[in-house]
């Protein structure tokens, strides 16, 4: 049996992948199944590691595997550079599933920019400005009105799905693009934002199973978008705010999805028919209110809260109500959904549009879009079927 083939790789890259990545030489080496020892070895040069270890590195780490052979590491900015603050997550810090997940985005973007370059069109610019200086109201409202969703629009929707949808749909013909991330946990974000121009992203965790945690979470980004855009915030790298003065811009940014998602005199209106005075609110009348405008109860209850229509005592109280009824729940399914679908969901009307549209007029080829869009050929025509759907309408319940 003839001896398996060496790979001549650069040693300086394969470290620089797996620190760039964010894994241990413990965690790499449990999943290829091999000593810390030979990883160490194949990263000080020592030892050559065979062709099919290479590509089994290359597969997990996420690398193209012509990148191991480079003469030196990449010089890439920090992916920090790149993505607003996030609470709970330290610059430079990120899960390795978080850093791939904003490596993908942070291409995906860039991708994009350069098939509207290919295909000689204008990127959309995003138009959305806030200052902290303003009430959250206001920003809401304002947020509101560029998206151009109105009252009876919203009261018209017939399902949570298609509220989500509407208001993805409405953020993208804006000039921003909207994309879900997969794998990484909630706990470590629920959402993020490339605050780069033009052509911003907002990423949005697909293991949020419930579509208008969604609508929030996506709401909420772009309203760090709208300060990013009045020099009211900077990436994660360059932040300097204190936790508690971040915390205040997080409950800025809160308020005014929230006041986006339900004005204020509309909401005045329906809670008038609904509960007598502010300590009456029983947990299915708050339920019913949030079913009115598409949001979860919980944020249905913090927003009586701050509009002085639910008193402090009574909404403490029902937060734990709250609390015993979902745990009693059972967990909630995401369903089916074909190949074609997911990438719907995951890369959004715009992203997918500009890929197929490049591939129409032989800009990329057909390789080249089913790489674009990690989707075999032969599900393209699925897809392009989704795509000639309403704006508002997507992929299953994505």
């Amino acid at each position: 049996m003839p001896a398996p083939q060496l790979a001549p790789i650069n040693p300086s890259v394969l470290l620089w992948a797996r620190q760039d990545s964010g894994w241990s030489r413990e965690e790499v080496a449990k999943k290829l199944a091999i000593k810390v020892e030979r990883l160490q070895a194949w990263e000080s040069g020592e030892k050559l590691p065979t062709v099919r270890q290479v590509q089994n590195l290359a597969r997990f780490l996420h690398r193209p595997l012509s990148t191991f052979f480079q003469p030196a590491p990449p010089v890439l900015p920090p992916l920090s550079a790149e993505y607003r603050r996030l609470p709970h997550v330290a610059p430079g810090e990120e899960s390795p599933l978080l850093r791939l997940a904003l490596r993908q985005m942070i291409n995906r973007r860039q991708a994009a920019l350069d098939l509207y370059d290919e295909l000689g069109d204008a990127v959309p610019v995003f138009q959305g400005v806030a200052h902290l200086a303003e009430t959250p109201a206001a920003v809401g409202q304002r947020l509101r009105q560029l998206l151009g969703l109105g009252d009876a629009t919203q009261l018209a929707w017939a399902s949570e799905y298609q509220a989500w949808r509407a208001w993805r749909a409405a953020v993208e013909s804006k000039g921003v693009l909207v994309f879900q991330f997969t794998k990484v946990e909630l706990e470590e974000v629920r959402g993020l934002s490339l605050l780069d121009a033009p052509l911003p992203v907002v990423g949005v965790n697909s293991k949020e199973r419930v579509p208008e945690a969604k609508a929030f979470t996506l709401l909420h980004e772009v309203v760090h978008l709208m300060l990013a855009a009045g020099h009211e915030e900077l990436p994660a790298l360059k932040e300097e705010r204190s936790g508690p003065q971040w915390l205040d811009v997080e409950r800025f940014a809160e308020s005014a999805a929230s006041h986006a998602l339900v004005p204020e005199a509309l909401l005045q209106t329906y809670a008038a028919t609904l509960a007598s005075d502010t300590a009456s609110w029983t947990l299915q009348e708050v339920r019913r209110l949030a079913r009115r405008f598409w949001i979860t109860p919980l944020a249905m209850a913090t927003r009586l809260r701050e509009s002085g229509l639910m008193s402090w005592g009574r909404y403490n109280a029902w937060r734990s109500e709250w609390q015993d009824y979902v745990s009693a729940l059972p967990q909630r399914s995401g369903g089916f959904a074909t190949p074609a679908e997911k990438t719907f969901n995951r890369y959004g009307r715009p992203f997918v549009q500009l890929v197929l549209e490049a591939m129409s007029v032989n800009r990329i080829t057909s390789v080249d879009a089913a790489r674009y869009l990690d989707l075999k050929f032969q599900h393209f025509d699925q897809l392009k079927s989704i795509l000639s759907g309403p704006a508002g309408a997507g992929a299953m319940n994505g």
